[in-house]
């Protein structure tokens, strides 16, 4: 099953459906427009459903946009569309990398959590481009390499499944990366790398307006995913978990709140 954030006219999601349609048989859901920055939220009720033809080589395939965020795109496609449970799940390819503190944000990972929260192996495929193409359908992105990453670990999980303990890899792919692009396998960084833009208006209020994107590569931790993206310049594979629960000792945890 396949399904984004971008909406069902996103390049992004065509080109994953070319690279990865000889694989099996496929079911496209996503939303109607754009949707990004949406997590895994719900709207109050999805909206219309329509169908798209998209091709693949000589494959016409029919898929469903739905009036809906990401989470509920997939949850209807696994509920209403779906013949049976699919094999794996990718949601992409995003226009934007989805790494560091400001991961739950995206609604390319949103998409992947829901189906993985459903039993499905999810990947979640993301390609660092220009903050000015986030909320673009751009065809000066090109995401050839992209494509090729998501086709290979899609191949992986099919044949071989996923690590106890793993219900999604998370994958970002380097601007202009060469085809032989290494890759590594990450943990979430701590930091964030976007940053909300904050003005005063004529009335001397603050407005936030936008967020752009800053690269502090002091601040990224070695074996990290904005180190492997931006310092080393590799594709960065994180798997997640939905357990999200802390680390940390019982008994460290139970000694901070306990009173004095």
């Amino acid at each position: 099953m396949l399904s984004n954030d971008d909406g069902i006219e996103s390049p992004g999601l065509h080109a994953l459906v070319r690279a990865v349609h000889s694989l099996g048989e496929l079911l496209v859901v996503a939303p109607r427009h754009q949707q990004s920055a949406t997590s895994r939220s719900y709207a109050q009720a999805p909206g219309a459903t329509e169908t798209h033809t998209l091709r693949a080589g000589a494959k016409t395939i029919t898929a469903w946009a739905i009036e809906a965020t990401p989470a509920q795109a997939v949850m209807h496609g696994l509920l209403r569309f779906a013949a049976r449970p699919p094999d794996l799940l990718i949601s992409g390819i995003n226009y934007g990398e989805n790494i560091g503190a400001g991961l739950t944000v995206s609604g390319t990972v949103g998409a992947a959590w829901e189906g993985a929260s459903m039993g499905i192996p999810a990947l979640a495929v993301s390609l660092e481009v220009g903050v000015e193409h986030h909320y673009s359908h751009s065809d000066a992105v090109d995401f050839v390499v992209a494509s090729r990453i998501a086709r290979r670990f899609a191949k992986a999980v099919l044949q071989n499944g996923m690590p106890d303990g793993v219900q999604i890899y998370n994958i970002n792919v380097p601007e202009n990366a060469p085809h032989n692009v290494p890759w590594r396998l990450t943990r979430v960084s701590r930091h964030s790398h976007y940053y909300n833009v904050v003005r005063e208006d004529q009335q001397g209020e603050k407005v936030v307006e936008g967020y752009d994107r800053r690269i502090d590569l002091t601040q990224m931790e070695e074996g990290s995913d904005l180190y492997a993206l931006f310092k080393e310049r590799k594709v960065s594979v994180t798997p997640l978990t939905i357990d999200v629960t802390a680390q940390t000792p019982a008994d460290e945890i139970m000694r901070r709140l306990t009173p004095l």
